[in-house]
């Protein structure tokens, strides 16, 4: 086992040691959620880093636990698609904790809140690194769980509506996923993800392996509100609170929904061109659905629901591609829409905060009296419109040329379409919210505390340095390890057994 192994279990014990010291000693000392959640999430950062170098040396690390190797033991394994993963998710989560400091002051507790934080995010992490299909299940049950109670914290009648319905929905996504481990753990009599790759390779089961899939598609995409598995999302993200709405959408449909099932397809069941092109119409279907819904609405954190729809809608249909250039696509839209969106709904947070309201129509002029959330609104908006030269016009580029040149011109035009309908959407966000006259009403209202002003800076910077991804060579480190890893899916059981 190569000694820098020992970095995986870090990205589950600390947020799990974190939420603990919380919940245990957060009433007697009352600075200590704050300082822990921010410490805890600033260590998994670096930690994320650090994986991502060692990663870009090392190609595939394999930790099993208690000395007991697969297929016999639990493993947890990092390659390239896990380091990616894990960064993209501890810079969101980084900058979450920083902005809930303020943020949270309006709640009724705010210990409770880190401990539940921490739990969804060392469920999210478990998730990521887990090597073995039934410790993925009990991770994305952990985040699951944390992530209901988050929905609900805010105790309101609509909260408590919106967390009943997603645990509801989730729960029965959840019960698709485990109906399709039970069926493949009976045909492989093994849950070691690498050692089911391995034995399913001997099999012939067809159909048993296409209900496999049914199953997780439908679960799956239940998880990472696909359409048409996407009704409980427009609830559930606008009544948590900001901070929740931003991991909710930036991060937890994409490592419990997108992350998972692309693992499972690629390196378990092994990707067909049946499972490709269903990838790409629902992307597609996706994309168009969610960001006709959008356009309607006036309440700010809904309208940034449906987006969610839409722009993972992107993430899938670049995977469902297949091709190396899709793969990457795929896979830098997701960092970039996990940025962007998780900034979009620090700053919907920052409205409410100052204002009290959602609804656009009641808005207007706030530029003047909030400079900060105004810019930083406005590159996000730009960025998910796909507006040069932010991050997301870069993936979504690199989408649309990828889909011509994988023989798929009519999907590219659909892209395109949905982008413009985005940036239309937007427009609108800025317009109402943001630019005109200052009403009377909002003469006394400022902008929101510093710890919040500084989370949504430093995401607007990723958002505007996104393109130096591209063209500074990061991507040789960042995402073609990611994109490769995908790619080779082959290779994915033996280099599990040669490196543990």
């Amino acid at each position: 086992m190569n000694e820098n192994a020992i970095l995986i279990p870090l990205f589950v014990v600390v947020p799990l040691a974190g939420a603990f010291l919380i919940a245990l000693l957060g009433r007697r000392f009352s600075f200590l959620p704050d300082l822990l959640g921010s410490l805890v999430t600033l260590v998994l950062l670096g930690l994320s880093l650090a994986a991502v170098r060692v990663v870009y040396f090392d190609s595939m690390l394999v930790y099993p636990l208690g000395g007991w190797k697969a297929p016999i033991g639990i493993t947890l394994v990092m390659d390239g698609l896990t380091s990616f993963m894990l960064a993209t998710t501890n810079v969101v989560a980084f900058s979450i904790a920083i902005y809930a400091r303020d943020y949270m002051e309006g709640y009724t507790s705010k210990g409770m809140f880190y401990s539940l934080f921490l739990l969804m995010l060392a469920g999210m992490n478990g998730v990521i690194v887990a090597g073995d299909i039934f410790n993925l299940f009990v991770f994305l049950e952990i985040a699951a769980v944390s992530s209901y109670a988050l929905v609900a914290f805010g105790t309101e009648r609509h909260a408590l509506e919106a967390a009943f319905k997603y645990a509801v929905m989730g729960t029965m996504g959840s019960l698709f996923i485990l109906l399709g481990i039970v069926l493949l753990y009976g045909l492989t009599s093994t849950l070691n993800m690498a050692d089911m790759s391995h034995m399913l390779s001997f099999k012939d089961d067809q159909n048993l392996i296409l209900m496999v899939c049914v199953l997780f598609l439908m679960g799956f995409g239940l998880k990472s509100a696909l359409v048409p598995f996407h009704a409980w999302l427009p609830d559930a993200h606008p009544s948590a609170p900001a901070p929740i709405s931003a991991m909710l959408s930036g991060i937890l449909i994409k490592s419990l929904g997108v992350y998972a099932l692309v693992r499972i397809f690629f390196h378990v069941i092994g990707m067909t061109s049946t499972l490709s092109s269903i990838l790409m119409f629902l992307g597609v279907l996706s994309m168009m659905v969610g960001v006709l819904l959008a356009i309607g609405q006036w309440d700010l954190k809904r309208l940034l629901a449906y987006h969610s729809i839409s722009q993972v809608g992107y993430v899938v249909f670049a995977i469902g591609l297949g091709t190396p250039l899709g793969l990457m696509a795929g896979l830098f839209h997701l960092f970039n829409h996990s940025i962007f969106k998780s900034l979009l709904f620090l700053n919907s947070g920052a409205v409410e905060y100052a204002t009290g309201t959602r609804d656009l129509k009641k808005m207007g002029g706030l530029q003047k009296k909030m400079p900060v959330t105004s810019g930083t609104c406005f590159v996000a908006s730009l960025s998910i419109a796909g507006i040069p030269p932010f991050n997301g016009f870069w993936s979504k580029l690199i989408i649309i040329i990828a889909a011509v040149k994988a023989g798929h011109p009519i999907y590219a035009i659909w892209a395109v379409l949905a982008s413009i309908l985005t940036l239309a959407s937007f427009m609108k966000v800025m317009k109402y919210a943001f630019l005109g006259e200052l009403r009377n009403k909002w003469q006394e209202v400022k902008e929101v505390p510093v710890f919040m002003q500084g989370a949504m800076i430093s995401l607007a910077l990723i958002c505007m340095l996104g393109g130096v991804l591209i063209l500074s060579g990061v991507e040789d480190v960042f995402l073609k390890p990611a994109a490769m890893t995908l790619v080779e899916g082959f290779n994915y059981s033996g280099m599990v057994f040669r490196n543990q």
